[in-house]
């Protein structure tokens, strides 16, 4: 009899499960086409370029399309896991769609094929509808994709089988052939894998420009904070928060890598004067410190997207204002070396706030993951207004012109820093022993600044919390609250006023469009 592709079923009989020995081959033609598909893809991206890889651009672009919702879940259920979580899901859905591509090819061999034209098609779209792609860009892909063919169809020759005369059943013509084939295709694509792997840390020019950067001492020191601003309560974050544990939230699936060497600052647009900057050039501008809170709108109400640090950078203003602005422009669009664009209101910049443009943080150069080698940062504007990271590109125009990426998907063009507070001690759930309980946290309202904290127990009447000294309106305070506790189970609740007289609302609000609102509240067991 000869050898098939298609096992055999009686005609009298209906479709019954897949046999064990079916699934088995179309898992194990699936996940090897997949694996060199992917590997020899990733060998390619480490080569052109690390976000060419399809399976961070398939990522990238799930981020982009996913509902509002859907982020909003995502970001307030796994915080800055999320994007492990995502890439998660996306390999999920490739180990299923391998399968499924399989069983594809075991039936025909050109329902496989097909199949893996759309396997890869999907990755070379996300790769091209990235902003910054080139047409370079997708050679990876298509790589990939002729190395997939090959794999794909080695296996399912070697997957082929005859019916067995003693059973009537089908097995395989050759075992050990297939065994043999499937686990050095698999070898294959784990040595590629690791190759591109080897090649993509050998290429750590992020942190080589990093590491070769010495920041000159500001002309413009910041005072040094006095022990004040601190309230010295167990469980309370510090006053100015250290870089490894400054939160972070961008649609960056690997952090950006910049060269020194190649890396330019450009400002163009509704400008008489565009200019280029390089790194040392805005160095020699002279640098200045500022201390600064800076906080995202993705915060829940009493969430933990906030930190305190003191940034070196450039003032932004003059920058500016040297280019010769054109009249009835209102909106600086900044561009990311990957492609994201914030745009910021122009009068929040001239107005004499410190916005800046950083390339320092808590003393030390940017972080990979903050933005090196230059960030924007505008105080009281929420971080996807006014805090552009890993910063190449600024063009001056309006709002009228373009919608920057956060605005087409529904956010507010404008989005001034709310007036909020949080508690952070007691935790949620704890459990004190009756007696002196201290309440503290933090109260914010860049800008404006705090000017009073109140606690509330349980349904009882606002009381008066001891704020901490806050040096500057652009800085979160910290506040106390000494509570007699009584034993059982208690409800704390937190608001605050700031410098115009308003109080926080009670009303809860999530954070899409522009911020949520509402009191802070924990519950805590007193024995």
């Amino acid at each position: 009899m000869e050898p098939t592709d298609i096992e055999p079923r009686p005609a009298t009989r209906r479709p019954g499960p897949p046999r064990p020995g079916t699934v088995v081959r179309a898992v194990a033609v699936g996940l090897c086409t997949a694996a060199v598909t992917l590997g020899v893809s990733h060998l390619g991206a480490a080569v052109v370029d690390p976000a060419a890889d399809p399976v961070l651009a398939v990522g990238a672009a799930s981020i982009d399309l996913a509902p509002q919702p859907l982020k909003a879940f995502a970001i307030r259920t796994f915080g800055t896991n999320d994007k492990i979580v995502l890439l998660g899901g996306v390999y999920t859905v490739l180990v299923l769609a391998a399968v499924a591509l399989g069983a594809a090819a075991l039936r025909r061999r050109r329902f496989g094929l097909v199949g893996l034209v759309a396997f890869t098609g999907v990755g070379a779209v996300a790769v091209l509808s990235r902003p910054t792609a080139t047409a370079v860009d997708v050679l990876p892909v298509l790589a990939g994709a002729g190395a997939g063919v090959v794999a794909m169809l080695l296996v399912v020759r070697a997957a082929r089988t005859v019916t067995s005369a003693a059973t009537g059943r089908p097995r395989l013509l050759n075992r050990r052939q297939f065994l043999a084939t499937a686990g050095g295709t698999a070898v294959g694509a784990a040595a590629v894998t690791t190759a591109g792997q080897a090649i993509a840390r050998s290429r750590p020019v992020g942190a080589e420009s990093r590491a070769s950067v010495s920041l000159p001492p500001p002309v413009r020191p910041a005072p040094p904070l006095p022990a004040t601003v601190s309230v010295g309560v167990d469980g309370m974050p510090p006053f100015v928060t250290p870089n490894r544990d400054f939160y972070r939230v961008d649609t960056a699936l690997i952090v950006p890598q910049v060269d020194l060497t190649d890396w330019r600052l450009t400002l163009d647009g509704a400008v008489d004067r565009p200019r280029t900057w390089r790194y040392e050039d805005l160095l020699a501008r002279g640098l200045v410190e500022r201390d600064i809170t800076l906080n995202c709108v993705s915060n829940e109400v009493g969430g933990p997207y906030i930190g305190t640090a003191r940034w070196t950078g450039i003032p932004l203003a003059p920058l500016l204002r040297e280019a010769g602005l054109r009249p009835g422009q209102n909106q600086l669009v900044s561009r990311s070396v990957e492609g994201m664009t914030i745009g910021t209101p122009l009068e929040a910049i001239l107005d004499g706030r410190d916005a800046l443009l950083a390339v320092g943080m808590n003393g030390e150069p940017l972080p990979l993951d903050h933005g090196f080698p230059l960030r924007m940062l505008v105080p009281g504007l929420y971080g996807y207004v006014g805090a552009c990271k890993w910063l190449t590109s600024m063009t001056v125009t309006t709002f009228d012109a373009f919608d920057p990426y956060w605005v087409q998907r529904g956010w507010a063009p404008d989005a001034p820093v709310k007036t909020a507070s949080r508690i952070d001690t007691p935790k949620p759930f704890a459990q004190r022993p009756a007696g002196p309980v201290m309440i503290a946290g933090v109260a914010w309202a860049q800008r404006r600044g705090i000017t009073a904290v109140e606690v509330q127990v349980d349904d009882g009447p606002w009381q008066q919390a001891r704020l901490a000294d806050g040096p500057s309106p652009d800085l979160w305070r910290q506040w106390t609250y000494r509570w007699d506790a009584t034993p059982g189970s208690h409800t704390l609740r937190v608001r605050a006023t700031d410098a115009t007289g308003a109080t926080q609302t009670a009303q809860r609000v999530p954070p899409f469009p522009d911020g949520a609102t509402g009191w802070h509240s924990v519950t805590v067991t007193i024995t």
